[in-house]
């Protein structure tokens, strides 16, 4: 009997752990044929360029926290933001997933390097909620013909006016704040005129990456105009505190922020004004109308009309009285 319940067990684990391989297989399949081979190229260069960088410029030990530890935050940042980015440019509402690994990873980040507190700050009370609100917005947004991308559009120039008159008062007053923070251990802390600058450079870094936030939120297309500024303001930080390593995630940022623009315009110029049109809802009920009609008149729905005449005539006629004669 023990031998008989033996034998069923392994049966039954062989079953499960053959249906988790299968499942397995047909998910990675899947993912790889979700992404292009261009996606895949990209994705796989820039990973390979980061372990690469990771042995050429190892990161050094700062404030008692081992230098190992801070390149594997590094790591973790580059992967998780590249297929985040891949996942944005492919209007995907996943990426906001995806995107609440890197806002952790990234407030480890600047608590271990004791730097870039105004961008530590956005991320824990503006990007995190913002990821969450922004997939349940994005979800509610589905393209009409591809559920699994998401309709975008774009700002208008008020809008516009207002988001940089935004980003020039937050860039000042909060960059003045920072400066006041005093930091004895930080990554900069060696340099107090390059520590000061970058007060500055991440306060305009936060309030850009604030707005394109708010752009993704709102699914608008100028969200990669916000990428390059950030991206650029992002350069500068980094090659002020020798953080070569994160340089490998700022060229795959300009390459699929590029890629991402042109996909997003192509996308807003084929559907220019489809979802707002009235004359689109308009040729909808129209065509239901149409649909309607065809039924009504269609050879089947004929029968049963022709049907139900030959049954009332025959009604008629036996209503009617015999003649006698």
């Amino acid at each position: 009997m023990n031998e008989t319940k033996d034998i069923n067990f392994w049966t039954k684990m062989k079953n499960v752990i053959v249906k988790a391989w299968n499942a397995t297989k047909n998910w990675t399949i899947k993912v790889w044929k979700y992404f292009t081979l261009y996606e895949k190229l990209w994705f796989l260069s820039i990973t390979i360029l980061a372990f690469v960088f990771a042995f050429v410029f190892p990161e050094e030990d700062i404030g008692g926290v081992n230098g190992k530890v801070i390149m594997v935050l590094y790591l973790v940042d580059i992967f998780s933001n590249i297929l985040c980015e891949l996942l944005i440019s492919k209007q995907s509402k996943y990426n906001f997933l995806v995107s609440l690994i890197v806002e952790f990873t990234e407030i480890a980040i600047c608590i271990v390097c004791a730097y870039r507190f105004a961008t530590m700050a956005a991320t824990i009370f503006f990007w995190i909620p913002v990821d969450i609100i922004s997939f349940i917005m994005w979800h509610r947004h589905p393209d009409k013909k591809e559920a699994e991308i998401t309709e975008v559009r774009k700002l208008k120039g008020w809008q516009e006016v207002a988001v940089i008159a935004g980003i020039v008062v937050w860039t000042v007053v909060v960059g003045t704040l920072l400066t006041l923070i005093d930091t004895e251990a930080g990554i900069l802390s060696n340099s107090p005129k390059l520590e000061k600058a970058v007060c500055y450079i991440d306060a305009c870094a936060s309030a850009v990456g604030i707005a394109n936030g708010l752009f993704i939120l709102f699914r608008y297309q100028e969200q990669w105009i916000a990428w390059y500024i950030c991206t650029f303001l992002e350069i500068a930080i980094n090659i002020m505190a020798g953080q070569w390593v994160l340089l490998v995630l700022k060229a795959g940022y300009l390459t699929n922020t590029t890629y991402g623009y042109i996909k997003w315009n192509k996308y807003i110029k084929e559907h220019k004004n489809v979802s707002q049109s009235p004359e689109n809802s308009t040729k909808e009920e129209n065509n239901d109308d149409e649909k309607i009609e065809k039924d009504i008149l269609s050879p089947s729905s004929q029968n049963e009309e022709t049907k139900i005449e030959i049954v009332d005539n025959q009604n008629t006629n036996l209503d009617k009285p015999k003649d006698d004669t």
